[in-house]
This record gives structure tokens, sequence and C-alpha cells, in this order.
């Protein structure tokens, strides 16, 4: 499924399902893709909005609160449109729930369950599980920008946008290392993902497919 690590994931999920769909943080030696044609989306931000207040009230979105040493920044403007803003929204805190996720050291934390259904939810597990093994998580800023939304239906859409993880690296949690590495085009990944408005009017993602240095990404 998801985003991030460097070195870190290259080793130790390389081979396995998740590593082909995980990008790495600053541009590590990893240049693992996906390839897959996928509709739509991401997640979590600082500035969510929620659909509207009646249906987040009703969703009881979970609380995502972070180390202050991970931050974020979301240059995808609303759009205007409800229902487009809404899948942004969500698409922030499923970014978040993520690392809240792998901040807990929990592969099944309820936060990004929350946000992920199917094959997502399956990889982002992965995703998790492999921190949790190698006992790390995220430190520093990710950036994410060029968001495209495309609403299909009442409850289908799709969610392409770009991850700048130069200033992002792998943090070892007993030796508090940090995994500094270069910034190269490897450090800008390509997302694309398809999301599901489920009964509760939450946009859920149920597939995701990254591509680690794709033209479209670079400064």
């Amino acid at each position: 499924m998801n985003r991030r690590p460097t070195r870190l994931l290259t080793t130790v999920v390389a081979g396995t399902a998740a590593a082909v769909l995980l990008a790495g943080c600053g541009g590590g030696d990893g240049d693992s893709k996906a390839n897959d044609k996928i509709a739509g989306a991401d997640t979590g931000g600082e500035t969510s909005a929620s659909p509207s207040a009646s249906a987040s009230a009703a969703a009881q979105r979970p609380k995502i609160q972070l180390p202050s040493d991970l931050s974020y920044t979301f240059d995808w403007p609303r759009t205007g449109n409800q229902d487009k803003d809404a899948v942004l929204a969500d698409s922030e805190q499923a970014i978040k729930s993520v690392d809240l996720a792998i901040v807990n050291q929990n592969p099944l934390d309820a936060a990004y369950r929350f946000y992920y259904e199917g094959e997502a939810a399956a990889q982002t597990q992965q995703f998790i599980e492999a921190y949790v093994k190698a006992e790390a998580r995220a430190t520093g800023s990710y950036r994410y920008y060029s968001p495209v939304v495309d609403v299909s239906g009442a409850d289908s859409a799709s969610l392409l946008y770009c991850e700048d993880q130069g200033k992002a690296y792998d943090l070892y949690l007993k030796s508090k290392k940090v995994d500094k590495t270069s910034v190269t085009k490897n450090s800008y990944v390509l997302y694309s993902s398809r999301l599901h408005r489920n009964d509760k009017g939450v946009w859920t993602i149920e597939k995701l497919a990254s591509q680690r240095g794709s033209a479209k990404c670079q400064p």
C-alpha cells in the first residue's frame, strides 16, 4: 500500500506485496513502485474539513494525535465541491492514521482501520507490521501536492496526488537513531487511490498504489 520508509522497508519487506507498493522516506536506495492504474486517494491533514457537520458527528471520526516531530503540509486547496472536499479531508486523516498506528506500534490500530478497507487495509497492515518489527517510526515532515480528485456517482471517487519525502526519515525507537538520506528524484512519489463512501458518510480507501520517482511529481 503505502508510503515512506527508506532503507528500512526496503530491507524488511523486500520481495513482499507491501514492498512493491511502499514508497521511501527521503529518496532512499529502494525503488519500489506500483504500476497498477488505480484511481484515487490520500489523507490526513492539519486543516482537514469534514464533509458536513452532521456527517462528521454521525461518523465519529477517530482523534489523531501524533508526536510533535512529525508534521504534514497539504498543498491541496479545497475545491468548493462538497464531495471532492470530503474526499480530500478524509484522505488527509487516512494518511495520518497510518502514522498513528506506527507510532503506537499496533498493526491493528483502530484509527487506520476506520479509513482503509479491503485490499488497501491488508496492505496497510503489512506496512505497519514492518515498522513494528523494525521497532521504528517516521520523523520529519511530509508535503502533499498536485491533487486530482474525481467523484463518480454517489459513492465512488479517486484521488491522484504527489508526496515529497525529502525531509522525512526513519527513527529507530530503541537507539533514537534517525536514518537520514539524501534527496533524489525518488524522494517524490505519485499516489493513486480508489475510495468508497461508506454508510457512515466516510470516504474510505479501497485501493492504493504508488510510483516512486514519477516525473509528474518532480520539483
